[in-house]
């Protein structure tokens, strides 16, 4: 804020700095000094208020990201109660057949893919596809008809999670003749 202009006319008369009686000019300056030193400590007290609530939000920061560490999977976790409980259930029936059970372990199989779906886990599954040393691991190599390098049989089939390879598929691949 501007304070308002005055002509020399309206400038009250009071004596200049080098005119001035020493014990005001003094006393002025133990004024300005005392005032600066408040301001000084303010300052000082606002720096450690900063600086503590600084140290505040990065310890509740740490806090967050432990807790989001340890509950990450908590999701995926009670999805796959719920296939453990298939398979829990599947054990307790005494008076079953063979057809029957295998009706529950397809059914609890297909609950598991809709799980995996639901956590982008996709199978790796790589039959009559290249080679590829990057989701595909060969356990040999056999002579065959076909293009060479090509996956013949898959052993075991590999993972990945959200494009990222979790398990590589086992695989027997084709022979250059």
């Amino acid at each position: 804020m501007q304070e308002p202009q005055t002509s020399i006319d309206e400038m009250p008369n009071e004596p200049v700095a080098s005119e001035a009686n020493p014990a005001q000019t003094a006393d002025g300056h133990e004024a300005r000094i005392t005032e600066l030193e408040a301001a000084l400590e303010e300052a000082k007290a606002q720096v450690l208020y900063v600086k503590a609530e600084g140290e505040n939000i990065r310890r509740r920061a740490t806090e967050d990201i432990d807790k989001a560490r340890k509950f990450a999977l908590e999701k995926f976790t009670g999805e796959l109660l719920a296939v453990k409980d298939s398979l829990d259930a599947a054990l307790a029936v005494e008076n079953a057949d063979v057809t029957s059970y295998k009706n529950g372990v397809e059914l609890t199989a297909k609950q598991l893919l809709s799980v995996f779906e639901k956590f982008n886990i996709a199978e790796i599954n790589p039959i009559g596809d290249k080679f590829d040393p990057n989701k595909h691991q060969a356990i040999s190599m056999v002579p065959a008809e076909g293009e060479p390098n090509t996956v013949l049989s898959v052993l075991q089939k590999g993972y990945s999670l959200n494009e990222r390879v979790l398990r590589p598929a086992l695989v027997t691949v084709i022979q250059a003749k």
